[in-house]
């Protein structure tokens, strides 16, 4: 299992690691109380020890690895961690559109459309990598759009971790055919509405449909 290359640009060695063996821990081929060890990984990779310990390091701040004296201890991610995963990200998500209603620049709106139709194009040619990514992409460009420092802050610790859910979860929907990715693709265009709108409630409203609906989807991907 490869993380998609084209999600690396500008990535440091070490990140590059981190991503892979991430998706390996959050996708189960790497199982929880496997042992593994530095000097494997970095025979892995082809790589020296110090972009393998900067992995590691990034992996022991988001809790899915511990590291002991006796190697790397696999910890993984379970359903309810999923959840709350999802709980953080429909904090922020919420926040950030209740701050922008009602003062939503139109730049904004142009350049969710844009993410958009770029998503509709990966749904058209089955490439889940790319509508992924663009899905990221849509929430991301909310978030920065409220200019709040702190909640970007807050983002970015768990953006990788998103990240890769995210990939996961869209293999999932691409598997269920057609109308299943048609239904995500409305549900972005469905948050653009209720942002355009500019009304609190119905923002509200917006993005706890939205996240609902995500958690039925987090559940397939990760129960099965």
């Amino acid at each position: 299992m490869l993380f998609p290359s084209s999600w690396l640009q500008g990535a440091s060695r070490g990140e590059a690691i981190a991503c892979e063996l991430r998706l390996r821990i959050i996708s189960g081929t790497l199982r929880p109380g496997e042992i593994l060890s530095e000097n494997r990984i970095a025979a892995d990779f082809d790589s020296s020890r110090s972009p393998v310990r900067e992995a590691l390091r990034t992996l022991s701040n988001e809790g899915l690895i511990r590291l002991e004296r006796m190697g790397v201890v696999v910890i993984g991610l379970k359903i309810k961690d999923v959840e709350e995963l999802y709980d953080v990200r429909f904090l922020i998500e919420s926040f950030v559109q209740q701050r922008l209603a009602g003062d939503v620049p139109e730049q904004l709106i142009t350049q969710l459309r844009n993410v958009m139709d770029k998503m509709d194009l990966a749904g058209r040619h089955q490439d889940a990598v790319e509508f992924a990514y663009q899905d990221l992409i849509f929430h991301e460009t909310i978030i920065e759009a409220a200019k709040h420092s702190r909640i970007l802050h807050l983002w970015k610790s768990i953006r990788y971790v998103v990240m890769t859910v995210m990939l996961l979860t869209t293999r999932r929907v691409f598997i269920q055919g057609e109308q299943k990715v048609s239904a995500v693709i409305n549900k972005h265009r469905l948050l653009i509405e209720a942002l355009e709108s500019g009304d609190k409630e119905r923002i509200q409203s917006g993005v706890r449909t939205y996240f609902q609906d995500s958690g039925k989807t987090l559940h397939e991907s990760f129960d099965s």
